[in-house]
């Protein structure tokens, strides 16, 4: 099993074609609720824990005979599903059994109610955008142009929504949300007008300048940061979409840090129910002592960043009256212990208004600025991880607080310190 606190599973419905039956066993190790917990196995684990034929496929059921929301996932692209995700909800110390029956593919799989999201669109000549399930970025060196709806590749779930321009800049966005809700799909459309003014549903939230956003990564060699951006290739690709979890990465080549060509892919995954997304990121080439850094713009920040370790995580985080809507926004990125390096904050210096424009159109600068950052060990090939909280406070009354939030990523990294067992 996947060292994770999620089990991922998309689960069918009881069909008339099921025949044979087999059960799974789940135990919540904590002594608190865990609802939404996403359970991933290998379709190899399924198949020598219940017998699963080719040609079959599987269905799952809770105790109560409700189907549990599941996906089956190609994770490597080869035309086969090689992962299954399940999505459970588990009471204190619970041991949950989950009856698994054998569906001839009729009617397969069910439909559940979707609570993750990914959306790169790419604007055609009559205006509107197509969806693509992967893209090469434009590169800035030929002039500067959007051609990404919302100007990103764009991810959500049922809390909160996220984007990362799909140019030179690679800076990560906000859209906070006021109801659970997909959103992305209609961004930058007539249907959804501006999503800088507060509707409905929500808005973008954040402010990033040329900061490194909410959660953008750069590279930290000899006390410099250098921002993944400006590459020879940068690429989308998305691995999975669905009720349970989506999956996709961002691929580069080109990467110039003070002399150095560095490769990178960013493999990013949003669950349901979480104020937070996943991200692994891999550097090939790292510079000897480098850190892979993650950041959180300060351009809005009025009390000082904070830092604590939880569980097995070292926290960097804001809270502050920062958000556009002039109210609550709460950002921070944990990182295991065993990886956190250095812990700093960039000056606050314009370096656009200097003269280091890389976008003029965008007033942006190349140079990173107003962040707060964490660094992680960086070993060549072999993925670093980090998680991206934000929550904004006119979505929850928690969330206005620094406390309340602070009690949430605690929470959360004590789960993730402490995953679902599967027996």
């Amino acid at each position: 099993m996947k060292a994770r606190l999620f089990i991922a599973f998309i689960l069918v419905g009881l069909l008339s074609s099921c025949g044979k039956q087999a059960g799974l066993s789940f135990q919540n190790p904590q002594n608190v609720e865990r609802p939404d917990e996403v359970v991933v196995l290998t379709k190899a684990e399924l198949v020598q824990k219940t017998g699963l034929a080719e040609g079959q496929f599987p269905l799952f059921k809770n105790a109560d005979n409700s189907l549990v929301p599941f996906q089956l996932d190609d994770m490597n692209n080869d035309g086969n599903w090689d992962e299954v995700a399940l999505l459970l909800d588990f009471a204190p110390g619970e041991t949950k059994k989950i009856t698994v029956e054998f569906s001839d593919g009729t009617d397969y799989p069910p439909v559940f109610e979707k609570r993750t999201n990914l959306r790169l669109g790419i604007k055609q000549e009559d205006g509107s955008y197509k969806e693509v399930d992967s893209y090469r970025a434009l590169p800035c060196s030929d002039g500067f142009k959007v051609i990404a709806q919302g100007e990103s590749v764009n991810w959500e779930n049922d809390k909160i929504g996220f984007r990362n321009y799909f140019d030179c800049r690679n800076v990560k966005d906000l859209f906070g949300k006021r109801m659970p809700k997909m959103i992305i799909d209609k961004i930058h459309t007539p249907e959804m007008g501006s999503y800088h003014d507060l509707a409905d549903w929500g808005m973008d939230v954040l402010h990033c300048g040329s900061s490194l956003g909410s959660g953008g990564i750069a590279l930290l060699k000899n006390d410099s940061l250098y921002r993944l951006g400006s590459t020879d290739v940068y690429e989308y690709q998305k691995l999975t979409e669905g009720p349970v979890r989506s999956v996709f990465e961002l691929r580069y080549k080109g990467w110039e840090v003070d002399g150095d060509m560095l490769e990178a892919v960013e493999k990013i995954s949003i669950y349901p129910g979480k104020y937070w997304f996943e991200s692994d990121v891999t550097v090939t080439g790292c510079p000897a002592g480098s850190q892979i850094v993650t950041g959180i713009v300060t351009s809005h920040l009025k009390r000082e960043p904070f830092d604590f370790q939880t569980g097995s995580f070292q926290c960097v985080g804001t809270h502050d009256v920062q958000s556009l809507n002039n109210d609550e926004l709460g950002m921070a990125v944990i990182v295991p212990l065993a990886e956190a390096g250095k812990i700093g904050r960039t000056t606050d210096i314009n370096f656009f208004k200097l003269g280091y424009e890389t976008v003029p159109e965008k007033g942006f600068s190349n140079i990173i600025s107003e962040t707060c950052y964490i660094g992680q060990k960086c070993a060549s090939g072999q993925p670093a991880k980090h998680y991206f909280f934000s929550v904004w406070g006119l979505d929850k009354d928690q969330w206005k607080t620094e406390e309340g939030f602070k009690k949430y990523i605690a929470e959360e990294a004590e789960k993730l310190s402490d995953s679902i067992s599967f027996l």
